[in-house]
């Protein structure tokens, strides 16, 4: 069972192409710390450095630990651009050079780990290493989440619905039902195995963010950005160490499947399956935090 309600740590702003970017700097032991590369954590897609705060404070003992925003989540702003990994990606090693000054580890999860491989794939001298938790992205030759393939008349249901939701009134409707606090939980209970870790803190946290202006904004840009480079793609650029870790009992995709795949097209990366949902990094910190640590020894 999840432990604790935990404070998030306060941050700080760092201003990227006139936009103020939000994030968290911890490091309790800043002279073994900088005997490692440091650590930048990345959110999914909803969430911010908050989602962070059970693996910061313990991490940080150990690494220079850093978490971000994302433009256009958290406490970032949100501006009416074009949103897409190739973004992030800028944004992210644009980071590593302003402000860490030093190759980092980066540790995504969900649609953070989506713009951590693009990072590794076209910033290779920024890279220390790659973490990833239950990844988003697409591969070539599978549906976006490394689920079932969808058969013909969900295809076109799918698009009928995915041009709709490009219309500005029905994006907003949309945007309205899914941020309501009710139906953050109940998503998040369909992602967590641990029910006990959907805490109304967490809840806060999510439903916080969807409050700021461009909010609505940033969420229709998912039905409108062109798709990326595919996950096999950039995995055939990268050259840095990969640490993969599954939470099994994500119903949002087939993490046996997906995990697979990853180590068809990267054999070396080293992988992990533990027993928890989409977000392995909240439900289960502790287990997640030790695989970090345990995995940071083979870096030196």
């Amino acid at each position: 069972m999840v432990s604790t309600v935990t404070t998030p740590i306060a941050g700080e702003y760092w201003l990227w192409r006139d936009q103020k970017i939000y994030f968290v700097k911890a490091s309790e032991n800043p002279k073994d710390a900088t005997m490692r590369p440091p650590l930048l954590l990345i959110h999914g897609f909803g969430a911010s450095t908050d989602h962070w705060r059970k693996n910061i404070a313990e991490l940080s003992q150990e690494f220079e630990v850093y978490a971000i925003d994302l433009l256009g989540f958290g406490r970032s702003q949100k501006p009416a651009w074009q949103y897409s990994g190739d973004l992030w990606r800028d944004q992210l090693h644009d980071f590593i050079t302003d402000k860490i000054q030093r190759p980092t580890v980066i540790a995504g999860n969900s649609l953070g780990g989506y713009a951590s491989l693009c990072v590794a794939a076209d910033y290779p001298q920024s890279v220390a290493g790659i973490v990833l938790l239950n990844s988003a992205g697409p591969f070539t030759d599978t549906s976006p989440l490394g689920s079932k393939k969808v058969n013909p008349i969900q295809k076109a249901i799918g698009q009928t619905l995915q041009g709709l939701l490009r219309q500005s009134w029905a994006n907003q409707l949309l945007f309205s039902f899914v941020r309501q606090k009710s139906r953050i939980r109940s998503t998040l209970k369909k992602v967590y195995l641990d029910q006990s870790a959907v805490t109304d803190q967490l809840v806060a946290e999510i439903y916080r963010p969807s409050c700021d202006q461009g909010a609505a904004q940033v969420f229709a840009s998912v039905f409108s950005t062109p798709q990326g480079k595919k996950v096999d793609q950039l995995l055939g650029a990268m050259t840095c160490p990969l640490l993969v870790i599954w939470g099994e009992g994500d119903p949002w995709m087939n993490a046996r499947i997906r995990g697979a795949k990853f180590r068809d097209f990267y054999p070396s990366l080293i992988e992990h399956y533990i027993n928890a949902g989409h977000c392995p990094h909240d439900e289960c910190p502790e287990i997640v935090n030790g695989l970090i640590r345990k995995w940071y020894g083979s870096l030196t």
